[in-house]
């Protein structure tokens, strides 16, 4: 539910950190807001921001590294056409405030000074997605190195062949405040933790690698022994699985897709071409095709920035939106595209609730929350039954893609080698190669299995990092191009 209530709340701890303590209030930054509006600006905002974060990492055995650290700071955008000025610093002071802002309204167009009206100040409305907790403090620092000392013990006890033991452990208190020119006010409070577990399996001289981990907005006890216990397994398996790993065969042939984590293969190659900018400056292989069909029917792809305590969640985004569910393809036709305020006013569409930064001293982007496929009816055995001679991979790497031709390259972390519809022997060195477009219209078969992914992702965009959530039932796609080793 959308409400101002919550954004109350979150305003008051906000300026209680971000504006009292340095003699801020509402008045300065109307001021500002004010002198940037002396020159004709289509928009402006001023972006307050308080992060704290600590982080705990163990290896051989005991924990090598702590590290704690506070970052503050504000920055001032001014938006003329489709220029954007900006200015950012960490001293927050009503003088590098003014600075900043007679800085970037240097971008209007050359024009003589007006006055101004000063806009009503109104409260933006926002969602309750998460608790304003400070997951930092959920735990003491024994209770996180205790934790991280489970693991290990866990880990080494699976198998004898588990030889080294890595866990890390990652926290985050961020608040953010946002004060647009228009009068909006909107402020979040963004808890964020992270558990990751990588173990290396060594036999008859062969060393493999197994990862696991999850997280999202909240505090540190979600981490509780049965989950612990989970993300250990998993990591243990997959070192396991891929000590009996064979070369990778190649060539052109059915693919199968597990649920979870592999979408992130759907966020790199069809998610970042369905951003605003691209669209907007025509560089996106899905530029100008809404209303077409652009994948096989059944497919239906969505943007939700909306779900409870999900890692790419938020209440609202970095330009002051709330965000929302948003469908990009319908049973294969494109809906829509991802959008913050300035792609969206040029495009002459309304915001998604998707302007996202990495921080105060970056410009907020068209960006990606939790993207991910909707399931279909069927069950992912019988995808499984249905391949011929094909590739079954359940986990990614890496991989990267071009935008404008929509060409990927994707390493598959685990993987199987299947025929005549029976699991035959786990596989090393599979790549994915094709074209995202090409491979929405080649899904043939979608799972009832949707599951979005434990909380690990991070998106990467024009030197900006930011955390995502993705997801996808078990796909069957005919056709794809497999690179092997074999």
């Amino acid at each position: 539910m959308i409400s101002r209530e919550p954004t109350l709340e979150r305003l008051a701890t906000a300026q209680a950190l971000l504006l009292e303590p340095f003699g801020l209030d509402e008045s300065h930054l109307s001021r500002a807001l004010a002198d940037i509006r002396l020159r004709q600006v289509d928009d402006a905002d001023l972006y307050f921001q308080y992060t704290r974060s600590e982080g705990w990492s163990l290896e051989e055995g005991i924990v090598k590294t702590g590290s704690f650290s506070i970052d503050q700071g504000v920055g001032v955008r001014a938006v003329s056409g489709e220029k954007t000025a900006f200015a950012y610093s960490d001293d927050i002071s009503e003088a590098s405030l003014m600075d900043a802002a007679h800085t970037v309204r240097a971008i209007a167009q050359a024009a003589q000074s007006r006055r101004v009206r000063t806009p009503a100040r109104k409260v933006a409305p926002s969602r309750q997605l998460y608790g304003a907790l400070d997951p930092i403090a959920t735990l003491d620092s024994n209770a996180k190195v205790a934790l991280l000392a489970r693991v290990e013990q866990l880990a080494r006890s699976r198998d004898p062949r588990i030889v080294q033991v890595m866990a890390g452990l990652a926290a985050e208190y961020d608040v953010v405040l946002i004060a647009r020119a228009d009068g909006t006010r909107a402020a979040d409070v963004r808890p964020l933790v992270r558990l990751s577990v990588t173990v290396i399996a060594e036999h008859n001289g062969r060393r493999e690698v197994g990862s696991a981990g999850g997280g999202g907005r909240f505090g540190l006890s979600y981490f509780d022994d049965a989950l612990i216990a989970q993300y250990v397994d998993e990591a243990v398996q997959a070192a396991l699985t891929n000590l009996e790993a064979r070369p990778a065969p190649a060539g052109e042939m059915t693919v199968v897709l597990g649920s979870g984590w592999p979408g992130i293969l759907l966020h790199e190659a069809i998610g970042h071409g369905l951003e605003g900018d691209f669209n907007r400056k025509g560089s996106s292989t899905f530029s100008g095709r809404i209303g077409q069909r652009v994948a096989a029917k059944g497919v239906t792809v969505l943007d939700d920035g909306t779900i409870a305590d999900r890692r790419g969640s938020l209440n609202v985004d970095d330009e002051g939106q709330p965000t929302q569910r948003t469908v990009l393809i319908e049973d294969g036709i494109l809906k829509g595209y991802i959008q913050d305020a300035t792609n969206a006013r040029l495009m002459g569409v309304k915001p998604t609730g998707n302007g996202r930064r990495e921080s105060y001293a970056h410009v907020p982007l068209p960006r990606m929350t939790n993207t991910y496929m909707l399931g279909g009816s069927l069950e992912p055995e019988e995808i499984v039954a249905s391949i011929k001679r094909g590739l079954y991979a359940t986990n990614f790497g890496g991989g990267q893609v071009d935008i404008t031709s929509g060409k990927f390259v994707f390493s598959a972390s685990q993987a199987f080698w299947v025929e005549n519809g029976k699991i035959q022997y786990p596989v090393k060195g599979a790549t994915l190669v094709g074209s995202g477009p090409d491979v929405l219209k080649r899904v043939s078969m979608i799972g009832r299995d949707m599951r979005l992914d434990s909380g690990v992702g991070t998106c990467g965009k024009e030197g900006q990092s930011v955390p995502v959530g993705v997801g996808q039932p078990t796909l069957r796609i005919d056709g794809l191009t497999v690179g092997g080793t074999a």
